[in-house]
């Protein structure tokens, strides 16, 4: 016989003999095995439900929530701390939705106040090291969300977008958990189109994200607990481009009948609406950029733009002009007119975006970034896009700087982030980012100090480095390498 115990959220079964406590079902969550998955991770389950662990007490491994006392001996209990994380939510690079307007939304760009505390270390030219490491997921190829999803305490996903595999990192124990879907549950890959997802702005307990897959969009749901995650169907189709998300709608692309059309409704899914995209490609979109009340998506052939009430509009490369889409992504002018950098028969040029008669720029050579946050070689171009870059070490002619992540802050007047700095490179910045092996490479912060937070020997595929902030700590992960590195920022803490 057991004893129910209830909570606000949860429902407790107290075993008579032995005095013992488990979990029987608790908001969002759905069945719950605790017996089969919980049982050997009960000081992350206990966090996860802001449920009670002993002190002295050897009764019960754990206690429902609000037990400040063990039932049957009466020892005092371990409540969960009142904080338990008010953490800044990740979406990965291009996911923060707390940008003001006037900045590119979808970019590499995030509010967090990285620079405060990573300006403290010393500065270049002394060499630093990363503070702490965590294992890589078991699948390496995969994006990163680090938020709360309704429960009092961040928690980190890594979904395997090619695999459809959603893992779990367990702080407590310090491993990767597997989660497996529940019946029923859409399979979560993803290979048409760059992947972005959508996050639950005031989420649900367990309710992740809007996340685009093969058949369709998808809310996402994780039981943490179990280990186990769900879906429900927003909007069945087969997807050709991630979501993305201006003033109150949503909208992304789909192909049927071998048409490419686009899908529009508003956050709560009202006002479906579906149009015809005449010319435009089926697969290989960028993540869509959110910007002068539009969303964007860029491909190798061409763009396409929509505003909410308006017809969607294709407009094809100028004849003979390639994007460099690998370079970084479109860059801010004084104007504010977004530019993208590509080639042409006449050398590399910025095109003008969004117009179906753009204006061009030329320019001497490369430039690698985004957002303002952009480098011709080792120098920034704190100007216009195409305007001369500033150089302040010559000595910089000999390396190639590629930006990851750019920290919007309104009281700089130049651009700061993280970029990787290639060293003793005079080639191609094509090769650099696809085939060669770089022999020397340094993590730095760029800012009001200058700062190398690591050194890296032999960095091939630099695109496939991933930023992320997760626990108060900037993480850096890399598919190649057996451990993520990680800089603390006691700012965010």
């Amino acid at each position: 016989m057991s004893y129910r115990w209830e909570t606000p959220a949860s429902v407790w079964l107290e075993d008579e003999k032995s005095a013992r406590f488990e979990l029987a079902s608790s908001e969002g969550l759905g069945q719950v095995d605790w017996q089969a998955h919980a049982r050997g991770r009960v000081p992350d389950c206990a966090e996860l439900l802001g449920a009670s662990l002993p002190l002295t007490c050897d009764c019960s491994p754990i206690f429902p929530e609000g037990f400040a006392f063990c039932p049957n001996c009466g020892r005092a209990l371990k409540k969960p701390a009142a904080d338990a994380s008010q953490r800044p939510d990740w979406w990965g690079p291009s996911g923060d939705q707390f940008l003001p307007r006037h900045v590119p939304h979808g970019l590499p760009v995030t509010m967090l106040p990285l620079g405060a505390s990573l300006e403290q270390r010393l500065a270049a030219p002394a060499v630093g090291r990363y503070d702490l490491t965590m294992p890589v997921p078991p699948n390496a190829h995969c994006v990163f969300a680090a938020a709360t999803y309704g429960f009092p305490v961040q928690r980190l996903l890594a979904l395997a977008t090619t695999r459809s595999v959603l893992q779990y990192w367990d702080p407590a124990a310090q491993l990767w958990h597997v989660m497996v879907a529940e019946e029923g549950a859409a399979p979560l890959a993803f290979t048409a189109s760059e992947h972005a997802w959508l996050p639950a702005l005031n989420p649900l307990r367990g309710e992740v994200a809007l996340v685009p897959t093969a058949s369709g969009l998808h809310r996402l749901w994780i039981n943490p607990v179990s280990e186990t995650y769900r879906t429900e169907a927003v909007f069945e189709a087969p997807l050709a481009s991630s979501p993305g998300a201006i003033r109150r709608h949503i909208s992304c692309l789909f192909e049927v009948d071998g048409e490419t059309r686009l899908w529009s409704a508003l956050a709560d899914g009202a006002d479906v609406d579906v149009m015809h995209c005449p010319g435009a490609p089926g697969a290989g979109w960028s993540r869509p950029i959110a910007y002068d009340d539009r969303l964007t998506w860029l491909h190798e052939h061409g763009q396409l733009s929509w505003r909410p009430g308006a017809q969607p509009q294709w407009l094809a490369w100028p004849q003979g002009w390639t994007p460099r889409l690998e370079f970084g992504g479109p860059t801010q002018s004084r104007d504010g007119r977004l530019w993208l950098i590509g080639h042409g028969v006449d050398g590399y040029s910025f095109l003008e975006l969004g117009t179906p008669a753009p204006q061009a720029e030329p320019i001497s050579g490369a430039r690698l970034g985004f957002a303002s946050l952009l480098f011709r070689r080792g120098h920034a171009v704190v100007g216009e896009p195409w305007g001369p870059e500033h150089v302040e070490d010559p000595h910089d002619d000999d390396t190639l700087v590629l930006p990851l992540l750019r920290s919007f802050n309104n009281n700089r007047s130049q651009p700061s982030g993280l970029v990787l700095r290639f060293h003793k490179y005079t080639g191609r910045a094509e090769d650099a980012l696809s085939s060669r092996t770089i022999a020397r490479t340094t993590v730095e912060w760029i800012g009001r100090r200058n700062v190398i937070l690591d050194d890296i020997a032999r960095l091939a595929r630099p695109l496939e480095c991933v930023p992320f902030v997760y626990d108060a700590c900037l993480w850096l992960h890399h598919p190649d390498w057996n451990q993520i590195r990680g800089w603390r920022l006691e700012a965010l803490s």
